[in-house]
């Protein structure tokens, strides 16, 4: 672990006109040199660099090295969601090219399968249009069919998929995993390949066992399975539940104040074995580490609803900013995010605005790599 310390400054408050302040949107705004946009991930996946943040200071680490920042006792939560195939591209029958990103459960309907998708295209849809898609593994046309129905007032389509076959078949056969927009400019800008089969690898946790989600929990891509048994030798506990990343996660907040904003619904399940794992790290005096702001969101949803963790399956739509007291969580894992994200204005409520301020402003400083392939943070909570 590296020793190059930073002492931070004092916790700005967040009572009255500060927390005000807080509650505007450009609070979470800043700028950062586009070369530092991770276009892919680092050589291995414990190669990340991982910025150390708690109440002494900021600490410069590497993520293999992210057991020696906890201890015996301590319980680690993962998302083990897996990331569907759920981006498409498609040709109208006049030839224009059409993405599609499925962002709902399919529903069986007459000779085939009803989604709803966001769609990117040069020129307007209308419902009645039928498009065929692309086999991007072989450069070519399918023989798969949908038509499109319905514009809806968010802006997203509806549309329905002529097949009788399974539809995680459909996606898995016909689709890709669905890369963030910043990651797919920054690797046309540099004149590389836009998706390729490390992707397939490196865009999944090694914690992925089921479900469907259009965004990795990207806290996660850092752990291997080597780094794990190490910790779980040295006696740290890893525990998982499951939360369905949803299309919310590439949108920003659009209005100028936190307050305005409508936050998205997001699934997510516990099993037994998690409420036992977060039951004994409590009784024996353990941290609880969420890996990931998808964990955060559900633990905390969790502990507003109960007071605890209750097995079963959930939706929230909790928006953690300023002024939330965090009665789950201990310490967080996690990227650095885009401005004017509902994750930034998350890990700035568990961390503290300013320290969070000063934490990216080093992070840009020390050229980290930003967002999904970049590198992370462990952030401990305030005792102030």
């Amino acid at each position: 672990m590296s020793k190059d310390r930073h002492d931070r400054s004092p916790l700005a408050s967040t009572d009255g006109d500060r927390r005000a302040e807080l509650e505007r949107t450009d609070a979470y705004d800043f700028l950062l040199p586009e070369e530092l946009i991770a276009a892919e991930p680092a050589a291995e996946r414990t190669a990340s660099r991982l910025l150390l943040v708690g109440d002494s200071g900021i600490t410069h680490s590497h993520f293999w090295a992210l057991g020696e920042a906890l201890r015996a006792g301590d319980l680690l939560v993962v998302n083990d969601v897996s990331v569907c195939k759920a981006r498409l591209y498609a040709r109208k029958e006049s030839g224009g090219r059409v993405e599609l990103l499925v962002i709902s459960r399919p529903a069986r309907e007459e000779g085939g399968w009803g989604v709803e998708c966001m769609v990117r295209t040069r020129r307007g849809l209308e419902p009645g249009v039928r498009l065929q898609l692309e086999r991007l593994s072989a450069g070519t046309l399918s023989d798969q069919w949908l038509r499109v129905t319905k514009r809806n007032e968010s802006g997203t389509w509806n549309l329905s998929f002529e097949s009788e076959g399974e539809f995680a078949e459909l996606l898995s056969d016909l689709g890709q995993l669905p890369l963030p927009p910043y990651i797919v400019k920054r690797r046309r800008e540099m004149g590389m390949e836009e998706y390729g089969a490390r992707d397939e690898l490196r865009y999944q946790t090694i914690f992925a066992d089921g479900g469907a989600a259009v965004a990795a929990p990207t806290a996660g891509l850092h752990f291997s399975p080597e780094l794990i048994a190490s910790l779980r030798d040295n006696g740290v506990e890893v525990a998982s539940l499951k939360l369905e990343v949803g299309p919310g996660t590439f949108r920003p907040v659009q209005v100028e104040r936190l307050d305005e904003h409508e936050m998205h619904f997001e699934d997510y399940s516990i099993g037994p074995a998690l409420v036992e794992a977060y039951e004994r790290c409590r009784a024996r005096g353990g941290r609880v580490v969420a890996v990931g702001t998808t964990v955060v969101r559900s633990l905390e949803d969790q502990v507003k609803r109960f007071g605890a963790l209750r097995a079963g399956q959930y939706s929230t739509d909790i928006f953690l900013r300023p002024g939330h007291r965090f009665g789950s969580i201990d310490g967080m894992v996690t990227n650095f995010h885009l401005p004017k994200s509902t994750l930034l204005v998350l890990v700035s409520a568990f961390g503290g605005y300013a320290r969070m301020q000063e934490a990216y402003a080093l992070a840009i400083a020390q050229r980290y790599r930003f967002y999904s392939y970049g590198d992370a943070m462990l952030i401990w909570k305030s005792a102030l």
